[in-house]
């Protein structure tokens, strides 16, 4: 197999490429091994929204109920709400800025393509890019540990006595992650997040009619709604509850999605968004409202664990499997896509672009480096079983900078809308009150780190 001219097809198509006074402006670039390789500029709107889905409608949805008893009715439904029109704003305002850079000749692939362009160069190279990358990394790694917590819950459904312990689950999870981490592109996910997105529908649709079972049986808990603690875990529950909403409509990753389609992108992102929020509707809000309606203040973490009663289940086994199945599936998927980033920067910096991707020159290093990752990733669930108030902790540093804030700093800079319109004050607005939560968020994050430190034991089975 000889060598390969790097593919200029897909820049040419979106570099919007014209001559003034017969000189061409704005020539097209050479792709890295990343973006050429990884984020394939090939899919269609409905592809991006499947990817999108996967990206944000994750298991995490099923503590919606739990962050419920903390803010009460009107207030967990009115964040709730609130949020999603937020995120789907901001996410709207990422993809205007990008299809404007696109006109401009340079189409930006990745987050921090945006904050070196947009914000100057040591943006994306010492903040953007290494937060994207460790917050993407943490959802993998956090993502490991929820595929190895389902399938010991599964095993206990099954067999009861089971001795068999946490770290062992996660290992196996591990194992069909490593497979998974061999394709090749992000593009190439598109038939198993359509897959996803059923799923997500499809345990939503479970944990709603469990929810609604129990409640009209006489196995439903008496119901209370009042918010419990006193005024000052009551305060600390709120900014707590708004870090949970803030995090299950959390992406991280738009410019990459958007990446994946073919050119000219404009209005395709739109349409995904609409894809994506049309199942965000369907599921967090069923989930929350019959999850809270049922349980009242004493939703868990997750519902799941209600569904399991204090004695013995109130639910069928059977429909307990079918649960737990559909959201150990649907984890799988949601782990992968959060190792794209991750393998982004590993075919930038180590595959060759001028040779076929399939090369043995290109598909050793990618087989080493993403097992490694793999790897690397399983080891810390197993370790850390905790993990998930670290990741809380991230959240508040990571997640709601990457899609609360730098989007509306990104379009005030892009299109420098007057400072009188009403644009520029809604966006700065959004970034002022998401930054006073990333301090509130970080410091509820740190103060439930301290308060379960007690229990923290590494490979504990938890």
């Amino acid at each position: 197999m000889g060598t390969v001219a790097p593919n200029l097809m897909e820049v040419s198509a979106t570099a919007s490429v014209h001559k003034e006074n017969g000189v061409v402006a704005n020539p097209p670039k050479e792709l890295d091994a990343g973006a050429l390789f990884v984020l394939k500029s090939q899919g269609s709107w409905l592809h991006c929204g499947y990817h999108l889905t996967t990206s944000i409608v994750a298991p995490v949805l099923l503590s919606l109920p739990f962050a419920l008893t903390l803010l009460g009715w009107v207030g967990g439904l009115i964040c709730l709400a609130l949020a999603g029109l937020v995120t789907f704003y901001s996410y709207n305002l990422l993809s205007l800025v990008l299809e404007h850079q696109e006109k401009l000749g340079h189409r930006q692939l990745r987050f921090r393509d945006m904050a070196r362009d947009i914000l100057g160069p040591r943006w994306g190279k010492y903040f953007v890019g290494p937060l994207q990358f460790w917050i993407c990394y943490g959802a993998v790694i956090a993502c490991t540990l929820l595929g190895g917590q389902s399938l010991k819950f599964i095993y206990l459904l099954s067999n009861p006595g089971g001795k068999m312990e946490l770290y062992q689950f996660i290992t196996m999870f591990g194992g069909v992650t490593l497979v998974l981490a061999q394709m090749p592109s992000f593009h190439s996910l598109r038939h198993i997040n359509l897959v996803s997105l059923i799923l997500c529908l499809a345990f939503s649709a479970c944990v709603t009619a469990g929810s609604i079972y129990i409640g009209h049986s006489n196995k439903a808990p008496v119901r209370d709604y009042t918010v419990k603690g006193s005024a000052k875990d009551r305060n600390f529950g709120i900014f707590n509850a708004i870090s949970i909403i803030a995090t299950t409509y959390a992406s991280g990753i738009i410019p990459e999605i958007q990446a994946t389609l073919a050119p000219p992108v404009k209005g395709k992102m739109f349409k995904g968004l609409c894809v994506c929020y049309g199942v965000i509707v369907t599921t967090y809000f069923s989930v929350a409202i019959s999850g809270y309606w049922a349980f009242g203040n004493q939703a868990m973490g997750t519902v799941l664990y209600n569904f399991m009663g204090d004695e013995k289940p109130l639910l069928p086994t059977w429909f307990l499997l079918m649960t737990n199945v559909f959201t150990l599936l649907q984890v799988s998927a949601v782990t992968v896509v959060y190792l794209q980033p991750t393998n982004e920067v590993f075919e930038k910096k180590f595959a060759d672009p001028k040779m076929p991707q399939f090369s043995i020159r290109n598909v050793v290093p990618r087989l080493i480096l993403r097992s490694l990752s793999v790897v690397v990733a399983t080891t810390f669930a197993a370790m850390l079983p905790f993990f998930g108030d670290i990741m809380a902790l991230f959240g508040a540093f990571g997640c709601i900078p990457l899609d609360f804030i730098l989007p509306m700093i990104f379009y005030n800079v892009t299109f420098k809308p007057s400072k009188q319109s009403l644009i520029f004050w809604v966006n700065t607005l959004i970034a002022g009150v998401s930054f006073l939560l990333v301090g509130v968020g970080a410091v509820a994050s740190v103060r439930q780190i301290v308060l379960d430190a007690k229990t923290y034991r590494l490979f504990a089975n938890m």
